[in-house]
């Protein structure tokens, strides 16, 4: 098949005293993500996007929360590294369109940079970037500021 499509879903949980970090861009809050790693969802959901549509497995596959080397990885060298190895595949990404699910704060400040470093780190142009945020009208544990989340579509080519 010359095209086919990924789909990544990623959550941590919220805590007082932690950095969060979407996309990439470090965003003043009181509350960051709990991780191994930097913590971002957008960049992790998106890594088993294109992980899941090359039929590679997942992230923790390749980058497992219980090897030391990872903890504290800025998470847009796991997306390059994801990149490389969807190109050992013959793969290259098309597009990406995904959504963060958090209450507080605002992401739209965010969003231009966030696309940014997704298409520089991914090869591609911004305008093949989408990225999206959204609330859950206080429902769920995003919407009580326990977690967040973040989903991810890919589409992916043959070279």
């Amino acid at each position: 098949m010359d095209i086919r499509i990924g789909l990544g879903y990623d959550v941590h949980a919220l805590s007082e005293n932690e950095t969060l970090v979407l996309g990439g861009v470090s965003i003043p809050h009181a509350k960051g993500t709990v991780a191994h790693s930097d913590g971002d969802v957008l960049l992790h959901a998106l890594c088993d996007a294109l992980l899941g549509a090359a039929a590679l497995g997942d992230i923790g596959t390749h980058f497992p929360d219980t090897d030391s080397k990872y903890r504290g990885i800025d998470s847009r060298a796991l997306l390059r590294k994801t990149v490389v190895l969807l190109k050992t595949k013959g793969f290259e990404a098309g597009n990406v369109d995904s959504t963060i699910a958090m209450q507080v704060p605002k992401l739209k400040p965010y969003i231009h940079k966030m696309r940014e470093n997704i298409a520089s780190d991914m090869n591609l142009s911004v305008e093949d970037v989408s990225v999206k945020a959204t609330t859950t009208e206080e429902l769920g544990f995003e919407g009580r500021e326990e977690g967040i989340s973040a989903q991810c579509v890919v589409l992916i080519k043959k070279i």
